[in-house]
């Protein structure tokens, strides 16, 4: 069993649960952060992609940099490359949440390991706006874990991962990668890892956005290096 809690499963606002997966709107996203502390941290950018089903809407993409209110550090600035330059005259949060949040409107969100992302959104759509992002949320890494357990003989699933990354899964099944984070280049590349699952899940026989929903129920808490010993020994 993996020591994780899962997240509450949330009902699609706007969707009908028996709407085929291949049919739902969903908008891909990813932030990049200061840091992992919920509680002093910051949004530092926004990237975010629409999908159709499985089509991915290339040329309407949404990235945004943010003014953080936490500082900056040096040992993040060397993950993400955004410098406290490139921010310093951007907008806060308050301007730039109410358009991210248009821009994905009703749409099902979709993110690798997306709870850390949510965390922030959350926390800030209950400050700024007064409740939390009311969007289903999906994992991909979720249903990496579902998908893992059925389908043992294929070379993404049966081999150790050497950690729970998204782009040590991306590369595994043929996703370009670039060398550095991004939050709208790894919403794309999220959004074609998403690509890359909806047949498989298709063939599984999970048809509808109520199956998706109870497949990617976003894993939260804990730590990725004991889960990644964990997929290890499945």
């Amino acid at each position: 069993m993996l020591g994780w809690f899962r997240g509450r499963r949330r009902a699609a606002p706007g969707i009908d649960e028996r709407t085929p997966i291949n049919e739902v709107a969903y908008a891909v996203i990813d932030t990049e952060l200061t840091g992992l502390d919920g509680k002093t941290d910051s949004i530092l950018s926004f990237g975010a992609v629409r999908m159709q089903g499985g089509r991915i809407g290339i040329g309407d993409a949404f990235y945004r940099l943010v003014s953080p209110k936490a500082a900056m550090k040096a040992e993040n600035v060397v993950i993400h490359e955004i410098t406290p330059s490139e921010v310093a005259a951007k907008p806060a949060i308050e301007a730039v949440l109410p358009e991210f949040l248009a821009y994905c409107g009703e749409a099902v969100l979709v993110g690798h390991l997306i709870a850390i992302d949510m965390e922030f959104l959350d926390r800030d759509a209950r400050r700024v706006l007064g409740s939390p992002v009311p969007n289903a949320r999906i994992d991909t890494f979720s249903i990496f874990i579902w998908l893992r357990k059925r389908y043992k003989t294929h070379p993404c699933f049966s081999a150790p991962l050497p950690s729970a990354s998204l782009y040590d899964l991306a590369k595994c099944f043929g996703v370009p990668v670039g060398s550095a984070h991004n939050a709208l280049m790894d919403a794309f590349m999220t959004a074609q890892l998403f690509q890359r699952f909806l047949p498989l899940l298709l063939a599984t026989g999970a048809r509808d956005m109520g199956d998706l929903l109870r497949i990617g129920i976003p894993f939260k808490g804990g730590d990725i290096h004991k889960l990644t010993g964990e997929i290890s020994n499945f």
